[in-house]
């Protein structure tokens, strides 16, 4: 199977899996009824869950810089602020390949070597992740018995048992440590290449070890998540049903949704459903549920469509105005 027909059946089916969700939420919760909690909700609070994402995506853009540093690359802020919005839209439509433009960004407007560049993207994941696991761990101490119950619940029924998931691990080990000896010792071109493109990436995953603003780094980490949590409790008031939501419902929910980003491009369908099923955990209903997720996914989907959009278009503008300001 060549790249572009893998590609295309890449795409296709993620947007296939995204039109089957959209389908199944709609047909659980009346158009009409779900047009009706969007005509209620308060939207000051809808607001003000968009201006904290923004917020956070702003800081994601200006922690970004810190990671670059180390490398000798100090790029402007505009730029790093548009790859970041065109990052989001442009996994709308492609999965994963957002990350790819926003290095290839960085290469064409900044000169920074492409593997160096999402290098220090694959880095900023990790830091994430680190934060998300934290996130989790909350969640889990706070509603440990309810967790446990419903996943519990769910192992028996997928019949996996201690040996299986010790088997593939260990096979998975093996796998690995053969990659890497041969990689190692391989001195073909192709094995060249993936050393240049390996060194690389190492290099801008370890810019963390490196930089000189690392509790500024950490700082803007805290608070990119401590934003994305905020978007989602306060977006919870636009609804009265929601709005009596305990905490440890929204992080759950928060937690939910944040995966749901991942089986579909953007959460589309995914989404709101991945909130419904947070939220029945604690047997809150399912119509309020839903239509908070379509509140929640509509309004930060409006936004990056808007700024994402204006990145797109203005990004070669923008470094066309600044490289004639420079050579004046």
């Amino acid at each position: 199977m060549n790249k572009k027909l893998k590609s295309a059946l890449k795409i296709s089916l993620s947007l296939l899996l995204a039109g089957l969700l959209v389908w199944y939420s709609l047909s659980k919760t009346s158009i009409s009824q779900l047009l009706e909690y969007f005509k209620n909700a308060n939207y000051f609070w809808v607001g003000l869950g968009v201006f904290f994402g923004l917020l956070s995506h702003l800081s994601r853009a200006y922690r970004w810089r810190f990671q670059l540093e180390p490398m000798g690359y100090n790029i402007k802020l505009g730029n790093s602020i548009m790859a970041v919005f065109a990052t989001y839209i442009i996994n709308y439509t492609i999965p994963r390949a957002g990350e790819v433009a926003r290095a290839s960004v960085l290469t064409n407007y900044e000169g920074v070597p492409f593997e160096k560049s999402f290098g220090t993207i694959v880095s900023e994941r990790l830091a994430d992740m680190l934060v998300m696991l934290v996130i989790i761990s909350m969640a889990l101490i706070l509603q440990f018995d309810v967790i446990f119950i419903q996943f519990s619940e769910k192992i028996k029924e997928l019949h996996v048992s201690t040996n299986q998931i010790l088997t593939l691990a260990i096979a998975s080990l093996i796998v690995i440590v053969l990659l890497t000896r041969m990689i190692k010792r391989g001195k073909s071109k192709a094995v060249i290449k993936i050393k240049s493109v390996l060194s690389g990436l190492l290099e801008g995953i370890t810019s963390i070890l490196k930089m000189k603003k690392k509790w500024a780094f950490i700082f803007h980490t805290l608070f990119i998540w401590g934003m994305y949590v905020l978007m989602f409790y306060v977006t919870s008031f636009s609804l009265e049903e929601t709005s009596q939501l305990p905490f440890s419902a929204i992080l759950i929910g928060f937690i939910f949704a944040s995966f749901s980003i991942a089986v579909t491009n953007g959460g589309i369908g995914s989404y709101p459903e991945a909130i419904v099923i947070a939220f029945t955990l604690f047997n809150f209903q399912e119509d309020p549920s839903r239509a908070f997720g379509w509140i929640m996914w509509t309004s930060q989907t409006l936004m990056v469509i808007v700024l994402g959009g204006f990145s797109l278009l203005f990004l070669p503008i923008y470094n066309k105005l600044y490289s004639k300001q420079t050579s004046e």
